[in-house]
């Protein structure tokens, strides 16, 4: 088994699979060393707000909550939310066919 290896970008975040228990969706999200570094700097690595994680340039759905710091590893942030949030968003996801419109004659 060869060990392959992507070159990317700095500034790439890096964004685990999702995982739960019976209460919560889980997923960590790592940071590249530039926006790891203003987090420390401007945060202090305290937990964020989702207007904050969003100003570093994390990107995810609705509901999602920083809810701890790993201290060995401050550049991975930790995520959670409510199953029941994960669940309803799954359900608004799915597509539906759009209704054909239909002329009615006068």
């Amino acid at each position: 088994v060869s060990d392959i290896r992507i070159a990317m970008p700095s500034s790439t975040v890096v964004y685990s699979e999702k995982y739960c228990d019976n209460q919560y969706e889980y997923r960590h999200v790592t940071l590249p060393p530039d926006i790891s570094k203003t987090y420390q700097q401007q945060y202090k690595g305290r937990l964020l707000t989702e207007a904050e994680w969003r100003g570093l340039g994390v990107q995810q759905s609705r509901g999602w909550v920083h809810y701890a710091i790993h201290r060995p590893e401050p550049h991975i942030l930790l995520f959670r939310r409510p199953l029941e949030v994960a669940m309803s968003q799954q359900e608004s996801s799915i597509t539906t066919q759009p209704l054909a419109a239909t002329q009615v004659a006068h």
